[in-house]
């Protein structure tokens, strides 16, 4: 699917219909997608790249992992990390799309499964919009094919009247699609996966045709681990995937990196202005959930109990954010505790019975006692 171009157009952000069959266009969009955002490096990369592609890729293996892990360029040019963690399991991600092997990227909520899951069809398609949520409703024509039931009962079957779906699109195109929350499909709706994954082909038995994948076809899966049980794959699907998993960071320093960037990035998407010396903040909201996540203190020497939710780095980004938008428009432009308290007892106390309980012992046996964190301790207090 070709790229829609991007033209001028009010500040209001209303969409404008270029015609009958035409992509609508508009010039600001609150989030754009991977491949608008980050065109500049992805050009660059594509003029800097003299290695092998794969056929229909874009950018070659290794440029693809350059994209998502950062470099500097020959001519200057400074690609910004969109991953932050080992750099095998990215290299591991990318060689899969290379193979027969679909990609499944596993890991608990907020290690970034769709955020690297968009940014490699992006990179290797220049286009990550070939999506399907998946959930507990998805119906097989999200994953085969639907029909435009005025085209159906006017001429009765044919190629005019079949709606195709996003993976359907990427075989014919030869393109990257993606699946997410693969877990919340149920079971016989996934499976539906498993002859394009296997045969490359997508039967049509209406028409008694079918659709070949062209090369350069393959997909992203993403699943939670807290979905295991939910809709587990079978072990037919579960063959036809190469299972990468994402974990959390792996020292504070890099999450506080993570949040920071990703922060900052919502913050201009978002029109907020800067907050300076906002690091420390951050750091603090990161050894909270390190502490809670893990049920030990940095320092080893206290156990704490662990609340219900996941405290992960995507959760600590939203707490992040919201306290920055309140310092800019309710306080003195400086992050401070009491900006950030709220949200972490929002994040914290997901069961008001059992987890008000954890917070509370954590900030009595650990936060009240610990140097340099009193502010923070009165501030969760009075939120509390």
């Amino acid at each position: 699917m070709p790229v829609p171009e991007t033209i001028a157009q009010p500040r209001s952000g209303v969409e404008t219909d270029t015609g009958p069959g035409r992509p609508q266009t508009v010039t600001e969009v609150l989030r754009p997608h991977a491949e608008h955002a980050f065109a500049d490096e992805l050009a660059a990369l594509a003029a800097a790249d003299d290695r092998p592609r794969p056929a229909r890729w874009r950018l070659s293996p290794w440029a693809v992992a350059t994209y998502l892990l950062g470099g500097t360029l020959p001519d200057g040019t400074v690609i910004t990390p969109k991953y932050v963690g080992p750099r095998r399991i990215v290299e591991v991600a990318v060689t899969t799309l290379a193979t027969d092997r679909a990609l499944l990227l596993l890991g608990v909520p907020g290690t970034a499964k769709t955020w690297v899951s968009e940014h490699l069809a992006a990179a290797v398609s220049g286009d990550s919009t070939l999506l399907v949520q998946g959930t507990a409703g998805t119906p097989e024509e999200a994953i085969r094919y639907g029909w435009n039931y005025a085209q159906l009962l006017a001429h009765g079957p044919s190629r005019d009247a079949l709606v195709p779906s996003p993976v359907m699109r990427a075989m014919a195109q030869g393109m990257t699609a993606r699946v997410e929350e693969l877990t919340r499909i149920p079971a016989d709706v996934q499976d539906t996966l498993i002859t394009i994954l296997s045969e490359k082909t997508l039967p049509l038995p209406e028409l008694g045709q079918e659709v070949q994948a062209v090369p350069g076809f393959n997909l992203i899966a993403t699943a939670n681990d807290r979905d295991r049980g939910v809709n587990e794959l079978s072990s037919a699907l579960r063959r036809r995937f190469n299972t990468v998993v994402l974990p959390l960071p792996a020292t504070p320093e890099a999450e506080v990196d993570i949040v920071a960037r990703r922060v900052e990035q919502l913050g201009r998407s978002l029109a907020l202005p800067p907050v300076p010396d906002g690091v420390d903040e951050i750091r603090r909201v990161v050894t909270v959930f390190r502490e809670l996540r893990d049920g030990v203190t940095t320092d080893g020497r206290t156990r704490v109990k662990s609340p219900s939710g996941t405290l992960s780095t995507a959760e600590a980004i939203s707490v992040v954010t919201g306290g920055l938008a309140l310092a800019a428009h309710f306080g003195d432009g400086v992050l401070r505790p009491a900006d950030i308290a709220a949200g972490i007892l929002g994040a914290v106390v997901r069961d008001p019975a059992a987890d008000r309980v954890v917070w509370q012992e954590y900030l009595e046996t650990v936060v009240r006692e610990r140097d340099g964190w009193k502010d923070f301790y009165r501030a969760c207090r009075e939120v509390s």
